[in-house]
């Protein structure tokens, strides 16, 4: 079976996530979801510990989480992490080893869109060192304990980067992936960060798969959450998103997905039975999705060639531990 070829789930951009989460049972499991406590993250989070998995959320701002998961039923606890921080990112990840002895799921959804150049860690654009770099470390320090859980008998590990159609406005830009030349154009910043995603799971698959555990990219859908906390009503209309009058337009109310729908395709690329034996893959309403004509790649649907390269993720795979080595 080819790369990126769908599984025919039966599940589809309206499921909800009981839907994709009926009949599975996470007693026993750990998870970690970045974000978990804003938008999507939220559902994703309830989705899980519903399920009866123990679930620890990395918190900016504590007071924000706690007030944001107080209706989640099930095992929550926050712990202190800022992705854009390095060093807050190797004590959460060092502190949550000394707490649990499993991880059977990673969850990095956490991540900004669209917003003012900002540089954060060692000089890095603020969407590629949040949605990418933060994540990348993290992942690399919780290495032991994913490779450790995967040889447990029983055990399903899996790692889920949530990455965007909005990989397809760029690919890397290898000769200046911090914007240090030339003007910064905000979306292509925002591309690259989530084509950045796509490949780190394309790269993670290739180093968990030996310990028979796994990775996926998921394109959650379109969602009206906090992600577009940087966008002005003026730009999302110019957008579509919204009517004149502030209100989400007839285009977008058919076009975006509900919060709880937005979580779904991360749930079911966390859970399915369907994806024991695959990996490394791109998946969009609760499916593998296809790859894109290179000639007419579509805005909404399928994946782009660049976005799921293996020598690319590779590639992408040495320049982040170089980035991330002296932070």
């Amino acid at each position: 079976m080819g790369i990126q070829q769908p599984v025919n789930s039966g599940f589809g951009r309206t499921s909800e996530p009981h839907e994709v989460l009926d009949g599975i049972d996470l007693s026993g499991k750990v998870a970690i979801v970045t974000g978990g406590y804003s938008g999507i993250g939220v559902e994703t989070v309830r989705g899980l510990a519903g399920a009866g998995a123990t679930v620890i959320v990395p918190a900016r701002d504590h007071a924000k989480a706690v007030g944001n998961l107080a209706d989640v039923a099930g095992d929550v606890t926050i712990m202190a992490m800022d992705l854009a921080d390095l060093a807050t990112v190797r004590a959460f990840a060092a502190e949550f080893a000394a707490q649990h002895d499993r991880l059977d799921l990673l969850v990095n959804n956490a991540g900004i869109m669209a917003c003012p150049l900002t540089r954060v860690g060692s000089g890095w654009e603020q969407q590629f060192g949040v949605n990418h770099l933060g994540h990348f470390a993290l992942a690399q320090a919780l290495m032991p304990l994913l490779e450790k859980t995967a040889a447990l008998p029983g055990s399903d590990v899996r790692v889920v980067a949530l990455s965007s159609t909005g990989h397809k406005l760029s690919d890397i830009r290898w000769d200046d992936p911090n914007w240090e030349t030339g003007e910064y154009d905000k979306w292509q910043a925002y591309g690259q960060a989530k084509t950045a995603d796509a490949l780190f799971a394309v790269g993670m698959n290739a180093r968990l798969a030996k310990h028979g555990a796994r990775a996926f990219a998921v394109h959650p859908g379109g969602i009206m959450t906090p992600l577009q906390r940087h966008l002005d009503t003026e730009e999302m209309t110019a957008l579509g998103w919204m009517n004149e009058d502030g209100e989400l337009s007839e285009q977008a109310a058919k076009m975006f997905k509900s919060v709880t729908q937005g979580a779904s395709t991360t749930l079911w690329a966390a859970t399915s039975p369907a994806l024991k034996d695959r990996g490394g893959e791109y998946c969009e309403d609760c499916d593998i999705a296809e790859l894109a004509d290179s000639e007419h790649p579509s805005r909404f649907g399928k994946v782009q060639h660049y976005a799921v390269d293996e020598d690319s993720a590779e590639r992408l795979w040495e320049m982040s531990e170089e980035m991330v080595a002296g932070a």
